[in-house]
Protein backbone atom coordinates (compact mmCIF):
# COMPACT_ATOMS: atom_id res chain seq x y z
CA UNK A 1 0.00 0.00 0.00
CA UNK A 2 1.26 4.07 -0.22
CA UNK A 3 -0.17 7.22 0.33
CA UNK A 4 -1.08 9.67 -2.66
CA UNK A 5 -0.08 13.18 -1.99
CA UNK A 6 -4.23 13.50 -2.22
CA UNK A 7 -3.81 11.77 0.93
CA UNK A 8 -6.22 8.80 -0.63
CA UNK A 9 -4.81 5.55 -0.55
CA UNK A 10 -3.47 2.86 -3.49
CA UNK A 11 -3.14 -0.83 -2.69
CA UNK A 12 -1.19 -3.39 -5.30
CA UNK A 13 -0.28 -7.56 -5.29
CA UNK A 14 2.34 -9.59 -6.97
CA UNK A 15 -0.15 -11.86 -8.20
CA UNK A 16 -0.09 -16.12 -9.23
CA UNK A 17 0.91 -15.02 -12.84
CA UNK A 18 4.29 -13.00 -11.07
CA UNK A 19 2.48 -9.37 -12.51
CA UNK A 20 1.64 -6.72 -10.44
CA UNK A 21 -2.12 -5.95 -10.32
CA UNK A 22 -3.57 -2.69 -8.68
CA UNK A 23 -7.03 -2.08 -7.36
CA UNK A 24 -9.67 -0.40 -9.51
CA UNK A 25 -9.81 2.70 -7.32
CA UNK A 26 -8.02 4.74 -4.53
CA UNK A 27 -9.42 4.25 -1.36
CA UNK A 28 -10.07 6.83 1.78
CA UNK A 29 -9.10 4.89 4.13
CA UNK A 30 -6.10 2.74 4.54
CA UNK A 31 -8.00 -0.26 6.41
CA UNK A 32 -10.52 0.10 3.25
CA UNK A 33 -7.52 -1.09 1.19
CA UNK A 34 -6.16 -3.72 3.69
CA UNK A 35 -9.73 -5.35 3.54
CA UNK A 36 -9.20 -5.08 -0.40
CA UNK A 37 -5.90 -7.15 -0.41
CA UNK A 38 -7.17 -9.56 2.04
CA UNK A 39 -9.95 -10.73 -0.28
CA UNK A 40 -7.82 -11.06 -3.11
CA UNK A 41 -5.53 -13.00 -1.03
CA UNK A 42 -8.56 -15.52 -0.07
CA UNK A 43 -9.29 -15.32 -3.95
CA UNK A 44 -5.50 -16.80 -4.52
CA UNK A 45 -5.84 -19.06 -0.97
CA UNK A 46 -8.94 -20.69 -2.49
CA UNK A 47 -8.01 -21.33 -6.03
CA UNK A 48 -10.86 -18.72 -7.52
CA UNK A 49 -8.15 -15.97 -8.04
CA UNK A 50 -8.29 -14.22 -11.86
CA UNK A 51 -7.04 -10.82 -12.28
CA UNK A 52 -8.67 -8.05 -11.18
CA UNK A 53 -9.18 -6.00 -14.36
CA UNK A 54 -10.64 -9.82 -16.20
CA UNK A 55 -13.02 -10.08 -13.13
CA UNK A 56 -14.06 -6.23 -13.77
CA UNK A 57 -14.48 -6.73 -17.92
CA UNK A 58 -16.65 -9.92 -16.42
CA UNK A 59 -18.84 -8.35 -14.21
CA UNK A 60 -19.68 -5.56 -17.29
CA UNK A 61 -20.70 -8.62 -19.19
CA UNK A 62 -18.06 -8.09 -21.79
CA UNK A 63 -15.87 -10.58 -21.45
CA UNK A 64 -15.28 -12.76 -24.33
CA UNK A 65 -15.24 -17.03 -23.91
CA UNK A 66 -11.83 -16.95 -24.93
CA UNK A 67 -11.16 -14.65 -22.49
CA UNK A 68 -13.21 -16.50 -20.00
CA UNK A 69 -12.00 -19.76 -20.46
CA UNK A 70 -8.44 -20.35 -19.74
CA UNK A 71 -8.78 -18.74 -16.69
CA UNK A 72 -11.80 -21.17 -16.09
CA UNK A 73 -9.95 -23.93 -16.19
CA UNK A 74 -7.16 -23.09 -14.35
CA UNK A 75 -9.23 -22.85 -11.54
CA UNK A 76 -11.59 -25.64 -11.91
CA UNK A 77 -11.29 -28.69 -9.56
CA UNK A 78 -12.58 -32.16 -9.52
CA UNK A 79 -13.16 -34.35 -6.12
CA UNK A 80 -11.15 -30.85 -5.04
CA UNK A 81 -7.74 -31.01 -7.35
CA UNK A 82 -7.05 -28.66 -9.90
CA UNK A 83 -7.16 -30.67 -13.34
CA UNK A 84 -3.96 -32.63 -14.73
CA UNK A 85 -1.56 -31.36 -17.05
CA UNK A 86 -2.99 -33.46 -20.03
CA UNK A 87 -6.75 -33.28 -19.48
CA UNK A 88 -5.72 -28.96 -19.88
CA UNK A 89 -3.92 -29.79 -22.87
CA UNK A 90 -6.64 -31.88 -24.08
CA UNK A 91 -9.18 -28.97 -22.99
CA UNK A 92 -6.98 -26.38 -24.63
CA UNK A 93 -6.81 -28.45 -28.28
CA UNK A 94 -10.84 -28.94 -28.02
CA UNK A 95 -11.45 -25.07 -27.61
CA UNK A 96 -9.12 -24.06 -30.16
CA UNK A 97 -10.41 -26.32 -32.22
CA UNK A 98 -14.23 -26.62 -32.22
CA UNK A 99 -15.39 -23.84 -29.68
CA UNK A 100 -13.35 -20.69 -30.33
CA UNK A 101 -13.68 -20.64 -33.71
CA UNK A 102 -17.83 -19.95 -32.75
CA UNK A 103 -18.15 -18.59 -29.81
CA UNK A 104 -14.32 -17.26 -28.91
CA UNK A 105 -14.77 -13.90 -29.99
CA UNK A 106 -18.72 -13.52 -28.03
CA UNK A 107 -19.32 -11.93 -24.90
CA UNK A 108 -20.67 -14.60 -22.27
CA UNK A 109 -23.87 -12.91 -21.73
CA UNK A 110 -24.45 -13.15 -25.58
CA UNK A 111 -24.07 -16.88 -26.40
CA UNK A 112 -27.69 -17.96 -26.56
CA UNK A 113 -29.53 -21.67 -26.48
CA UNK A 114 -30.35 -21.12 -29.90
CA UNK A 115 -26.51 -19.99 -30.74
CA UNK A 116 -25.47 -23.83 -28.46
CA UNK A 117 -27.86 -25.35 -30.81
CA UNK A 118 -26.88 -23.96 -34.27
CA UNK A 119 -23.52 -24.42 -33.07
CA UNK A 120 -24.17 -28.78 -32.39
CA UNK A 121 -25.68 -28.96 -35.23
CA UNK A 122 -23.15 -27.92 -37.23
CA UNK A 123 -20.44 -30.20 -35.51
CA UNK A 124 -22.40 -33.47 -36.89
CA UNK A 125 -22.98 -36.87 -35.76
CA UNK A 126 -20.08 -38.10 -38.03
CA UNK A 127 -17.70 -37.96 -34.88
CA UNK A 128 -20.16 -38.30 -32.09
CA UNK A 129 -17.50 -38.63 -29.04
CA UNK A 130 -15.54 -35.36 -30.41
CA UNK A 131 -19.15 -33.91 -30.57
CA UNK A 132 -19.77 -34.91 -27.12
CA UNK A 133 -16.94 -34.12 -25.74
CA UNK A 134 -16.81 -30.48 -26.64
CA UNK A 135 -20.23 -30.34 -26.09
CA UNK A 136 -19.55 -31.36 -22.78
CA UNK A 137 -16.47 -29.12 -22.21
CA UNK A 138 -18.37 -25.60 -23.22
CA UNK A 139 -21.35 -26.67 -20.62
CA UNK A 140 -19.03 -26.94 -17.67
CA UNK A 141 -17.54 -23.83 -18.61
CA UNK A 142 -20.53 -21.87 -18.86
CA UNK A 143 -22.01 -23.52 -15.83
CA UNK A 144 -18.71 -22.69 -13.99
CA UNK A 145 -19.69 -18.49 -15.25
CA UNK A 146 -22.85 -19.07 -13.49
CA UNK A 147 -21.16 -20.56 -10.06
CA UNK A 148 -19.10 -17.27 -10.41
CA UNK A 149 -22.07 -15.20 -10.67
CA UNK A 150 -21.22 -14.24 -14.61
CA UNK A 151 -24.06 -15.10 -16.11
CA UNK A 152 -27.67 -15.86 -14.34
CA UNK A 153 -28.18 -19.32 -16.69
CA UNK A 154 -26.24 -21.56 -19.16
CA UNK A 155 -27.29 -21.56 -22.57
CA UNK A 156 -26.42 -25.39 -22.45
CA UNK A 157 -29.67 -27.17 -22.70
CA UNK A 158 -29.88 -29.73 -25.16
CA UNK A 159 -30.29 -32.85 -23.31
CA UNK A 160 -28.41 -35.81 -23.76
CA UNK A 161 -25.70 -34.08 -25.93
CA UNK A 162 -22.77 -34.92 -23.71
CA UNK A 163 -22.96 -38.52 -23.76
CA UNK A 164 -22.14 -40.62 -26.35
CA UNK A 165 -22.19 -44.64 -27.38
CA UNK A 166 -18.85 -46.59 -28.02
CA UNK A 167 -18.69 -46.80 -31.87
CA UNK A 168 -15.58 -49.12 -32.06
CA UNK A 169 -16.34 -52.46 -30.26
CA UNK A 170 -13.20 -54.12 -28.94
CA UNK A 171 -12.68 -57.44 -29.61
CA UNK A 172 -9.59 -58.34 -26.77
CA UNK A 173 -6.55 -60.25 -27.95
CA UNK A 174 -6.52 -64.46 -28.00
CA UNK A 175 -3.86 -66.10 -26.00
CA UNK A 176 -2.67 -67.49 -29.36
CA UNK A 177 -2.88 -63.93 -30.74
CA UNK A 178 -1.49 -62.57 -27.75
CA UNK A 179 1.59 -65.34 -28.45
CA UNK A 180 2.20 -64.03 -31.58
CA UNK A 181 2.28 -60.22 -30.82
CA UNK A 182 4.75 -60.97 -27.88
CA UNK A 183 7.07 -62.77 -29.82
CA UNK A 184 7.07 -60.26 -32.92
CA UNK A 185 7.88 -57.60 -30.69
CA UNK A 186 11.72 -56.38 -29.72
CA UNK A 187 13.19 -57.98 -26.64
CA UNK A 188 13.06 -55.18 -24.77
CA UNK A 189 9.73 -54.88 -25.13
CA UNK A 190 7.77 -58.26 -24.79
CA UNK A 191 7.45 -58.13 -21.06
CA UNK A 192 5.47 -54.26 -21.54
CA UNK A 193 2.93 -56.54 -23.81
CA UNK A 194 2.74 -59.44 -21.05
CA UNK A 195 2.47 -57.25 -18.50
CA UNK A 196 -0.09 -54.63 -20.42
CA UNK A 197 -2.24 -57.83 -20.74
CA UNK A 198 -1.68 -60.20 -17.94
CA UNK A 199 -1.39 -57.26 -15.36
CA UNK A 200 -4.08 -55.05 -17.26
CA UNK A 201 -1.75 -51.82 -17.09
CA UNK A 202 -2.58 -48.54 -18.65
CA UNK A 203 0.70 -47.72 -21.06
CA UNK A 204 1.34 -44.76 -18.18
CA UNK A 205 1.80 -46.77 -16.06
CA UNK A 206 3.60 -49.04 -17.43
CA UNK A 207 6.40 -46.40 -19.32
CA UNK A 208 6.84 -45.31 -15.25
CA UNK A 209 7.21 -48.77 -13.75
CA UNK A 210 11.02 -48.75 -11.94
CA UNK A 211 12.76 -51.38 -10.59
CA UNK A 212 11.90 -50.83 -7.59
CA UNK A 213 8.47 -51.00 -7.83
CA UNK A 214 8.63 -55.02 -8.44
CA UNK A 215 8.57 -56.73 -5.65
CA UNK A 216 9.05 -60.62 -7.42
CA UNK A 217 9.44 -62.27 -3.30
CA UNK A 218 5.83 -61.02 -2.97
CA UNK A 219 4.51 -61.43 -7.12
CA UNK A 220 3.66 -57.90 -6.34
CA UNK A 221 3.77 -54.37 -8.57
CA UNK A 222 3.37 -51.35 -6.70
CA UNK A 223 1.48 -48.78 -8.86
CA UNK A 224 1.56 -45.50 -7.60
CA UNK A 225 3.03 -43.07 -10.87
CA UNK A 226 2.33 -42.92 -14.30
CA UNK A 227 3.96 -40.54 -17.12
CA UNK A 228 1.72 -38.60 -19.54
CA UNK A 229 3.29 -36.79 -22.41
CA UNK A 230 2.38 -32.91 -22.77
CA UNK A 231 3.52 -30.61 -25.11
CA UNK A 232 6.77 -33.20 -25.67
CA UNK A 233 7.58 -33.44 -22.26
CA UNK A 234 7.34 -36.48 -19.66
CA UNK A 235 5.34 -35.38 -17.04
CA UNK A 236 5.30 -38.37 -13.86
CA UNK A 237 2.27 -38.19 -11.58
CA UNK A 238 0.23 -40.03 -9.83
CA UNK A 239 -1.92 -42.68 -12.23
CA UNK A 240 -5.35 -41.77 -13.82
CA UNK A 241 -7.54 -41.76 -10.72
CA UNK A 242 -7.24 -42.15 -6.85
CA UNK A 243 -7.75 -46.29 -7.12
CA UNK A 244 -5.06 -46.41 -9.41
CA UNK A 245 -2.94 -46.33 -6.88
CA UNK A 246 -2.47 -49.89 -5.85
CA UNK A 247 -0.76 -53.58 -5.56
CA UNK A 248 -1.06 -55.75 -8.71
CA UNK A 249 -0.41 -58.89 -8.10
CA UNK A 250 1.67 -61.04 -10.99
CA UNK A 251 0.43 -63.97 -12.68
CA UNK A 252 3.16 -66.70 -11.32
CA UNK A 253 4.29 -67.73 -14.89
CA UNK A 254 5.57 -64.29 -15.53
CA UNK A 255 7.80 -64.21 -12.73
CA UNK A 256 10.90 -65.61 -14.24
CA UNK A 257 9.89 -63.59 -17.71
CA UNK A 258 10.60 -60.59 -15.28
CA UNK A 259 13.54 -61.31 -13.98
CA UNK A 260 15.48 -62.15 -16.92
CA UNK A 261 14.02 -59.02 -18.05
CA UNK A 262 15.90 -57.33 -15.31
CA UNK A 263 18.97 -58.90 -15.04
CA UNK A 264 19.10 -58.39 -19.52
CA UNK A 265 17.54 -54.81 -20.07
CA UNK A 266 17.42 -53.04 -16.79
CA UNK A 267 20.42 -51.02 -15.35
CA UNK A 268 20.69 -51.37 -11.69
CA UNK A 269 19.49 -48.57 -8.82
CA UNK A 270 16.18 -49.06 -7.74
CA UNK A 271 15.05 -45.54 -9.92
CA UNK A 272 16.05 -47.36 -13.57
CA UNK A 273 13.09 -47.91 -15.60
CA UNK A 274 11.91 -51.42 -16.35
CA UNK A 275 11.44 -50.08 -19.96
CA UNK A 276 13.61 -47.00 -21.23
CA UNK A 277 14.75 -46.09 -23.82
CA UNK A 278 17.96 -47.62 -25.54
CA UNK A 279 20.76 -46.40 -23.49
CA UNK A 280 19.03 -43.82 -21.37
CA UNK A 281 17.04 -43.73 -18.44
CA UNK A 282 14.36 -42.08 -20.00
CA UNK A 283 10.76 -42.90 -20.60
CA UNK A 284 10.30 -44.48 -24.02
CA UNK A 285 7.75 -42.01 -26.71
CA UNK A 286 4.72 -43.41 -26.77
CA UNK A 287 4.17 -43.49 -30.26
CA UNK A 288 7.17 -45.10 -30.80
CA UNK A 289 6.12 -48.61 -29.01
CA UNK A 290 2.54 -48.05 -30.72
CA UNK A 291 4.42 -48.50 -34.32
CA UNK A 292 6.30 -51.44 -33.51
CA UNK A 293 3.25 -52.69 -31.54
CA UNK A 294 1.52 -51.95 -35.07
CA UNK A 295 3.24 -54.13 -36.85
CA UNK A 296 3.65 -56.92 -34.22
CA UNK A 297 -0.73 -56.93 -34.23
CA UNK A 298 -0.35 -57.33 -38.22
CA UNK A 299 1.56 -60.50 -37.49
CA UNK A 300 -1.26 -61.76 -35.36
CA UNK A 301 -3.62 -61.30 -38.12
CA UNK A 302 -5.27 -57.81 -35.63
CA UNK A 303 -4.97 -54.67 -37.16
CA UNK A 304 -7.90 -54.14 -35.12
CA UNK A 305 -5.93 -54.05 -31.86
CA UNK A 306 -4.64 -51.40 -29.92
CA UNK A 307 -1.96 -51.05 -27.42
CA UNK A 308 -4.56 -49.65 -25.34
CA UNK A 309 -6.78 -52.92 -25.87
CA UNK A 310 -4.52 -54.74 -24.70
CA UNK A 311 -5.71 -53.67 -20.85
CA UNK A 312 -8.90 -54.82 -21.87
CA UNK A 313 -7.47 -58.63 -22.65
CA UNK A 314 -6.67 -58.47 -19.03
CA UNK A 315 -9.93 -57.38 -17.95
CA UNK A 316 -11.25 -60.53 -20.19
CA UNK A 317 -8.64 -63.03 -18.65
CA UNK A 318 -9.13 -61.90 -14.84
CA UNK A 319 -13.16 -62.37 -15.40
CA UNK A 320 -12.90 -65.53 -16.63
CA UNK A 321 -11.36 -66.48 -13.39
CA UNK A 322 -14.28 -65.70 -11.90
CA UNK A 323 -13.20 -62.42 -10.17
CA UNK A 324 -16.14 -60.51 -8.85
CA UNK A 325 -16.60 -56.95 -10.24
CA UNK A 326 -15.41 -55.22 -7.38
CA UNK A 327 -12.36 -57.33 -7.53
CA UNK A 328 -11.44 -56.46 -10.98
CA UNK A 329 -12.49 -52.79 -10.07
CA UNK A 330 -9.02 -53.13 -7.77
CA UNK A 331 -6.75 -54.71 -10.15
CA UNK A 332 -6.93 -52.60 -12.87
CA UNK A 333 -7.79 -49.16 -10.65
CA UNK A 334 -10.93 -48.48 -11.73
CA UNK A 335 -12.51 -45.27 -9.50
CA UNK A 336 -16.24 -45.19 -11.34
CA UNK A 337 -18.05 -43.42 -8.24
CA UNK A 338 -19.74 -45.89 -5.94
CA UNK A 339 -19.01 -48.20 -8.21
CA UNK A 340 -17.16 -50.43 -5.61
CA UNK A 341 -19.50 -49.84 -3.34
CA UNK A 342 -22.56 -50.31 -4.66
CA UNK A 343 -21.84 -53.70 -5.74
CA UNK A 344 -19.51 -55.37 -3.05
CA UNK A 345 -15.76 -55.44 -1.52
CA UNK A 346 -12.99 -57.00 -3.02
CA UNK A 347 -11.22 -59.47 -0.75
CA UNK A 348 -8.35 -58.90 0.95
CA UNK A 349 -5.65 -61.73 -1.04
CA UNK A 350 -7.93 -62.65 -4.06
CA UNK A 351 -6.23 -60.35 -6.18
CA UNK A 352 -2.95 -63.01 -5.77
CA UNK A 353 -5.78 -65.65 -6.10
CA UNK A 354 -6.77 -63.98 -9.54
CA UNK A 355 -3.52 -63.75 -10.73
CA UNK A 356 -2.36 -67.83 -9.79
CA UNK A 357 -5.39 -68.46 -11.56
CA UNK A 358 -4.13 -66.50 -14.97
CA UNK A 359 -1.35 -68.80 -15.19
CA UNK A 360 -3.39 -71.52 -14.80
CA UNK A 361 -4.97 -70.08 -18.09
CA UNK A 362 -1.73 -70.30 -19.68
CA UNK A 363 -0.50 -73.84 -18.78
CA UNK A 364 0.58 -75.89 -21.85
CA UNK A 365 1.17 -72.56 -24.07
CA UNK A 366 3.99 -70.92 -25.29
CA UNK A 367 3.06 -67.35 -24.43
CA UNK A 368 6.62 -66.71 -23.52
CA UNK A 369 9.15 -67.17 -26.02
Amino acid sequence: MRRLPSGRFQASYAGPDLARHTAPGTFEAKIDAEHWLAVEHRLIESGQWEAPKRRALALRGVMTLREYAPGAIDRRRVRGEPLRPRTRALYASQLERLVFPTFGDKPLRSITRDDVTRWYDFLGPSHPTQRAHAYSLLRAILGQAVTEGLVTTSPCQIPGAGRSTRQRRIEPASLPELATIVEEMPERLRLLVLLGAWCALRYGELAELRRRDVDLQRGVLSISRAVVRVDGADLVGRPKSVAGVRDVAIPPHLIPVIQAHLDEHVDAGPDALLFPRPGTNHHLVHTEVTKTFMTARAAAGRPDLRLHDLRHTGAVLAAQTGATLAELMARLGHSTPGAALRYQHAAAGRDAQIAARLSELARGLTLVP
